[in-house]
């Protein structure tokens, strides 16, 4: 059983895990950003500060582990991370593995096999992404609207390789909290271990049926993208976590919340409304508002202990 998980400065003690945001961002650019000589963003030094006093901001607050599963498409960059946990205290946790096809997946990939993909991800997990040396903790793994693309079950079923390869985790995105079946489905088919996938996004949904059946299966179900009531309102979100903890479900829950930082290039066009409400989004959310609402529901300290500090290790560990 791993009783160490790979940070962006080096292997880290799963016991030292503690208070964990288990899917945040730092940064995130849409593929092709970096070729945009017309943006005027701010520049590494400002980004820096800015993630950086972020981080500070959860430290004060008792967050000791951030997980940041940024595709490798989407500006991951690890040498980056690595400065931000290095000035905030706070341990970053950062992933190999692609997006969703129709945001992601540049046409490099779409001509890998699934072996050719499930080697670049072990290579990133055992040795290290690119000649940084810093190793990924996890694997990332992404599925769009309506169906898994073929593009999109060869990198999930190399992550699943990879995941039985190395013991390392997996987790996912999914929109609007579908598919998260079918992809436990192709992850189980190819010998991952349950107890080592969550499902992402799957606040997207309040079916208690789907989150449900996921967690028989053995699979975390992860309520990542609280605060964004634009898709779903939060007392949904509270309504669902609350009846999923009195059901005895609490050790197979994570809470976090998506926020990205800094957007690298320039954002979708949005209403100025949309754009003043993602402007106020923050990483303190979940814990200065959000879960005082969870206990107010009933939920108990320990129930949130167990969500917060205990899942995540367990999840790293491989532990049902």
């Amino acid at each position: 059983m791993a009783s160490v998980v790979n940070s962006v400065l080096g292997p880290l003690p799963t016991e030292r895990l503690g208070y964990t945001l288990m899917h945040e961002h730092l940064q995130v650019g849409w593929v092709g950003f970096q070729l945009d000589s017309t943006w005027k963003g701010q520049d590494r030094d400002e980004r820096l500060e800015s993630c950086t006093e972020r981080l500070a901001e959860l430290a004060a607050l008792g967050v000791k582990s951030f997980v940041d599963p940024c595709p490798m498409e989407l500006g991951r960059d690890p040498e980056f991370m690595a400065e931000v946990s290095g000035r905030s205290g706070v341990n970053i946790i950062c992933s190999t593995g692609l997006y969703k096809e129709d945001l992601g997946l540049p046409s490099y990939f779409r001509q890998r096999s699934t072996e050719e993909i499930a080697e670049l991800y072990i290579k990133e997990l055992t040795e290290g992404i690119g000649s940084t040396g810093i190793k990924a903790g996890l694997i990332k793994c992404a599925t769009g609207v309506g169906a898994i693309t073929p593009n999109e079950e060869k990198a999930l079923r190399a992550a699943a390789r990879a995941s039985k390869a190395t013991g390392v985790p997996i987790i996912t995105h999914t929109d609007n909290g579908s598919l998260g079946d079918k992809q436990l489905d192709l992850f189980l088919a190819e010998g991952a271990d349950p107890a080592r996938i969550a499902i992402g996004h799957s606040d997207g949904t309040a079916d208690l049926k789907y989150h449900l059946n996921l967690m028989e299966r053995g699979a975390y179900v992860s309520f990542d993208r609280i605060g964004l009531e634009l898709m779903v309102p939060d007392a949904l979100r509270l309504a669902c976590l609350a009846g999923l903890i009195a059901g005895g479900r609490a050790r197979q829950l994570f809470m976090s919340q998506d926020h990205v930082n800094c957007w690298l290039g320039r954002t979708p066009p949005r209403p100025p409304e949309v754009e003043k409400y993602m402007a106020q989004r923050r990483f303190t959310y979940l814990l200065k508002e959000f879960i005082p609402k969870l206990l107010a529901c009933g939920v108990s300290q320990q129930a949130v202990q167990t969500i917060m500090v205990e899942n995540p290790r367990r999840y790293f560990e491989g532990r049902k």
